[in-house]
């Protein structure tokens, strides 16, 4: 309930930014797609969280009965942060965490299977806030595989979690929001509006699979995959994107059956 309420005040907070300080005046508030990412925005804020919690309480229980059989238990669930200060394991958790993601970033634009339902991402044509909650929901199921074995390793309280949460939540808004603003030097630490929209451009506008930092820039600038231009793309989107479905339930199905194109079922 309380993440609920964060979400509503980030939300709300970053529309009323976008109307003071917009980066792209001309771009309308209702844009196209616009009831499709509100309908994201409830699914995989809340209805899809409580799923993959309920699945997780199954899954984790096979686990620990399979790792305890294995005698591997106490290896992976080893608790490293549990006894430290909040703050540190906040620092810890907020680094370990953001790094991960920035792994499991690159492969889903890597990996052809992955890049299917990462996809439905970068179908985003005008983007803004709101465009931060547009994901497939197989994509939270890749990353939370991924960060299965260092979460449990790491152990960082609920409390932990949940600050870092909101802190990854704010900086995601601010990084596809539709504002006017450019952090100067901190461009090199954290994702940012400026940076962030040439993680989306359109291939014609320039190099992809550049800027996969979720909230942090720092690691993209260390491993050589930052781009920063001082334009904003002219275009969003993938090669193709003319017939990808623009709507639910096109977008979560796409992935699954390639011949969905435009929203409709071609023949071969």
């Amino acid at each position: 309930m309380i993440y609920a309420v964060w979400l509503s005040g980030l939300g709300l907070l970053f529309w009323i930014l976008e109307r003071i300080w917009p980066r792209r005046p001309a771009q309308p508030v209702w844009r196209k797609g616009i009831v499709s990412d509100l309908a994201y925005v409830v699914f995989n804020a809340h209805v899809l969280g409580v799923a993959i919690g309920n699945l997780s309480i199954g899954a984790t229980a096979w686990l620990d009965a399979a790792l305890r059989q294995a005698g591997w238990k106490n290896a992976v669930y080893a608790g490293v942060l549990a006894e430290l200060p909040f703050w540190t394991q906040f620092a810890i958790w907020f680094l370990a965490l953001d790094f991960a993601q920035w792994c499991v970033h690159n492969v889903l634009h890597r990996v052809p299977a992955l890049w299917e339902f990462h996809k439905v991402h970068h179908s985003i044509v005008d983007m803004d806030w709101i465009g931060d909650w547009r994901f497939h929901w197989v994509e939270i199921l890749v990353y939370r595989g991924f960060l299965y074995i260092p979460g449990a390793m790491l152990g960082a309280t609920g409390e932990v979690m949940f600050w870092v949460g909101v802190l990854n939540t704010l900086v995601g808004h601010f990084a596809h929001a539709n504002l006017r603003w450019r952090i100067g030097p901190l461009r090199y630490l954290i994702n940012s509006p400026e940076m962030h929209i040439w993680h989306h451009n359109h291939p014609d506008e320039g190099p992809i699979n550049r800027n996969f930092g979720l909230t942090l820039a720092v690691w993209d600038w260390l491993f050589g995959t930052a781009n920063v231009p001082d334009r904003d793309p002219g275009r969003l989107g993938f090669a193709g994107i003319e017939s990808y479905p623009e709507q639910l339930p096109g977008q979560w199905l796409a992935p699954f059956w390639p011949r969905i194109r435009g929203g409709r079922i071609e023949s071969k």
